[in-house]
Order: structure tokens, then C-alpha cells, then sequence
């Protein structure tokens, strides 16, 4: 049994606790100067160990560690930083990696490969300690669109990346590192550069990026194998290049970095193979922008911010895709859809449609003369093309395309032919694609072309014969 007289005294253990709390002080603060002289040698995870170790001796350290979050949006529109971490980070995979993400479509030469969610991964930097780790939880999120008063309940991801290092780095951090790694993300587009076809709602693409899925553009359409004519296939190839190089100009005239192109002309005539060729040429990705699925002006300008920049915006058969209520119509639609006129025109020239850079907005039509005029000033829509009938020029070169002739001798008798029928590529193109033999194939579109002369020389007959009997009753 202990005798009280035995026990220290309370002046004593105070004097005990002081000292051992002054020496806890001294020890954590020569601790947080050690760090800063020697983290950039110590690699991060031993530090991590370490710390943890003296956190628990003498509780809890001075925190020297900043912490930066990345979300993958900003607002409405994608956050620049946090795609390009992400492209950064999948080349600087290493084995301490536990768990990784791969994919691979059929027109990829190499492997898609990302960091999954929760892992960490440590880079070097200019004697820099970071450490990233990949972030993702969900939610359930009630959408409600005043413009139509309905409302939605969807599954909202939200996914961010942090970045951590030493506060001594934190201007470096903002100032180098994170530039640096903007403009290697860049070059590793540009290297491995894939272009995509996005479209609303989720078909089971690889890729989701908001509202939109996208799958691996693989459609084999370029300007040499367009059948339209040569001197529209330069004049807009030059119009393409001028745009892309004009960064500068646009800012200073104070005009947003945006082209507009409506191709017109009768079905079948290559105003899809055209939009795939300008793609190609380009390195764009392609949104499909299907009218009929939207409610709202605001939905619009929710897809508009999150399309990114050098990318095509498709908006197919204008002139029948949707009702639009005309400017001064204070009326209903005739449809459920609240979509106006005055907001698809924002859409193209208005405020909205300077959130984002390096854009191309591609109408179609089969018949312009039924879209609103104010659809078609410069402005809007900058070039006007003309998808025409096959040429003989358009014939040589599907000729090339599906037979690889350039020249036979029943070519001049198909050009005659060509010039007296209207006859469109896709037509030309489906007859040779009959048959491997260039005679048979050939010898099968001459009869093809004559037929169908002979079918247009009776229906002009037959409406003049028409017309006369019309006068004659009058």
C-alpha cells in the first residue's frame, strides 16, 4: 500500500508537466523546421510515416501540408485544370499504383489508362514533393427546369482531384507546376488525339462528360475522298485553316472564336461525309445536337457550356428537326417543347455562345428556303455550301474511291450522262459498289444513268403534256 508520504507533490508533478509540455513544444517546433529543410529529400511516404509516428509521441503537429481541390466543373462549365490533371496523371502511372482503369477501342493503337478512384500518386517536381489522389463520391440531386416547371431526380457523380504538398511550395505550386502541367496535358492530346462523337443521354460509350456520351469517331471520311467540286473543296479547306490560325484577331475585333457553316442540298448528296471530313481535317470532336430532345432554352444553354472547345456542334435537317416559335409568336407551340427561335439564336451569336473558344456550328438542310431568314445572316451562319448533284469531277473521284481507276473508256460516255441527270453521290456510290469488276461496275452505272434519263425525259413529257391540256380547257 502506498503512504501519502510517498506521493509526489502537486507543485512537483506541475513542475514535471510543464517541463515535459515545454520540451513537447521545442521538439514539435524543431520537427516542423527539420521538415522544411529536409522534405525535398525524403520521399512523401516516408515523411507520412514519420510524422504519423511523432503525431502520436507528442500529438498532433503543426499542419505544414496545403491541400488544393480540383473539381471536375466549374459552375456550368468543365474545369481546364481538372482534365488536364487527369491526362497528366495517367503518364506519370508508376507500380506503387494499386489499382488502374483500361480501356481500348477498336481504332485506338494503345491502351486507355487511368488512376481509379481513391488512389494516390506521387510526383516529383523542381525538388517538389506532390501528391495526388483521385476523388469521386454521389449523389441524388432534384433538377428542376423553371421554364417548362418540371423537375427531375438523377444521380449526380462528383468527382475532383487534390493535390497536396508543403505551404513553403505554394506559390511555385500555382505559378509553375500547375501551368506546366496544363501545357503537357496539351501535348499529350495533341499526341494521342482521338476524335469523339458525342451525343445526349447514355448509349454505353466509353466516355461521359456531363450530359452528353460519346464513343470513337470512326467514320473514314476525308476531304480526297469528298465527290464534291474542287474549288468549294479548296475554298472551304482555306476557310477551315484561316479559322483555326485567327485566335488573335478574334480577340481583338471582339468577336468570339466561333464559325458558323450551313450545308444545304438534296438528300444523299454528302452533307454528313462532309461534317465527318471537316472533323478529321480538324481534330475536332463532334456533338450531335438532336433538337427534338430538348424542352427548354435553358437546357440549350446547359449543353452549349458544356461542349469543349475545339469541337463541332451538329445541329442535322434544321428545317424539320423541331417547331421553333417564332420572335414575335407570343402563342404556344404546337408541340410540348418550349424551345424558341430567339433562343436557338443566342445559342449561335448571342451572349451564351462566347463561353468557349475554337467552336464550328454546322447546320443541314435539304431545303433552305424554308429556314427563317435570320438563321442565315453572317454571323450565324458564316458560309453558305452547296451539296449538288454529282459532277463529273464528284464521279472521278468515287470512281478512285470504290474501284482505284483513274481513268476507262467508258468514262467520257458517264460524264455526258452525269451532266444531262441529276443523280447524287450517294446514288453513284451505291452502284459501284456492286461488284469488284470495274467493266461489270461501269457498264452497270451506264445503264443506270440512262434509265434514269429516260424516266426524267417522260416526267417532263407528261407535265407538259399536262400543262397544254390545261390550257386548252382554259
Amino acid at each position: 500500500m502506498v503512504s501519502l508520504a510517498s506521493m509526489p507533490s502537486t507543485t512537483s508533478v506541475l513542475s514535471t508537466y510543464t517541463a515535459f509540455a515545454a520540451a513537447a513544444m521545442l521538439i514539435r517546433t524543431v520537427i516542423s523546421e527539420v521538415q522544411t529543410i529536409v522534405g525535398q529529400f525524403i520521399p512523401q511516404k516516408f515523411q507520412d510515416k514519420i510524422i504519423a509516428t511523432l503525431a502520436g509521441l507528442f500529438g498532433n503537429l503543426p499542419n505544414s501540408q496545403m491541400t488544393l481541390i480540383i473539381d471536375e466543373s466549374d459552375g456550368l462549365s468543365t474545369n481546364e485544370v481538372y482534365q488536364a490533371s487527369e491526362l497528366y496523371l495517367s503518364s506519370r502511372i508508376t507500380s506503387s499504383i494499386d489499382q488502374l482503369k483500361v480501356s481500348k477501342s477498336p481504332r485506338q493503337n494503345n491502351f486507355s489508362i487511368t488512376i481509379n478512384k481513391g488512389e494516390k500518386l506521387t510526383d516529383e517536381f523542381e525538388g517538389m514533393q506532390l501528391r495526388w489522389e483521385f476523388c469521386c463520391s454521389e449523389t441524388k440531386q432534384t433538377s428542376m427546369d423553371f421554364e417548362s416547371y418540371s423537375s427531375s431526380m438523377e444521380v449526380v457523380q462528383h468527382k475532383s482531384i487534390q493535390l497536396s504538398f508543403h505551404k513553403q511550395y505554394t506559390e511555385k505550386v500555382l505559378g509553375t507546376y500547375l501551368p506546366y502541367v496544363v501545357q503537357r496535358s496539351k501535348a499529350i492530346v495533341e499526341e494521342n488525339k482521338v476524335v469523339k462523337l458525342h451525343a445526349l443521354g447514355h448509349f454505353g460509350g466509353e466516355y461521359a462528360t456531363g450530359p452528353w456520351s460519346s464513343v470513337i469517331f470512326e467514320h473514314p471520311s476525308t476531304f480526297d475522298t469528298l465527290a464534291m467540286d474542287p474549288m468549294l473543296k479548296k475554298e472551304l479547306i482555306a476557310d477551315l485553316d484561316r479559322f483555326v490560325k485567327r485566335k488573335e484577331f478574334y480577340g481583338r475585333v471582339g468577336k468570339a472564336w466561333k464559325r458558323g457553316y450551313l450545308l444545304y442540298g438534296p438528300p444523299g448528296t454528302g452533307k454528313s461525309s462532309l461534317i465527318a471530313a471537316m472533323a478529321n481535317y480538324l481534330k475536332f470532336d463532334i456533338y450531335d445536337l438532336e433538337l427534338t430532345y430538348l424542352q427548354s432554352n435553358s437546357e440549350l444553354r446547359r449543353l452549349l457550356v458544356s461542349t469543349a472547345n475545339r469541337s463541332i456542334i451538329v445541329i442535322e435537317d434544321i428545317d424539320c428537326s423541331i417547331e421553333l416559335k417564332d420572335r414575335q409568336d407570343r402563342g404556344t407551340n404546337s408541340s410540348d417543347s418550349q424551345l424558341t427561335l430567339s433562343g436557338l439564336l443566342n445559342f449561335i451569336d448571342g451572349l451564351w455562345s462566347s463561353c468557349g473558344d475554337e467552336r464550328i456550328i454546322v447546320f443541314t438542310t435539304n431545303y433552305k428556303d424554308k429556314l427563317d431568314p435570320a438563321l442565315l445572316r453572317p454571323g450565324r451562319m458564316d458560309m453558305h455550301v452547296h451539296m449538288s448533284f454529282c459532277t463529273p469531277c464528284g464521279f472521278k473521284t468515287l470512281a478512285h474511291n470504290y474501284l482505284k481507276v483513274t481513268t476507262h473508256h467508258l468514262f467520257s460516255e458517264i460524264e455526258e450522262l452525269i451532266k444531262d441527270v441529276d443523280t447524287t453521290p450517294a446514288e453513284i456510290a451505291e452502284e459501284l459498289m456492286k461488284n469488284e469488276d470495274a467493266d461489270i461496275v461501269l457498264e452497270g452505272l451506264v445503264k443506270f444513268l440512262k434509265k434514269k434519263k429516260e424516266m426524267n425525259c417522260s416526267g417532263e413529257a407528261n407535265v407538259e403534256e399536262t400543262k397544254e391540256n390545261n390550257e386548252l380547257e382554259e
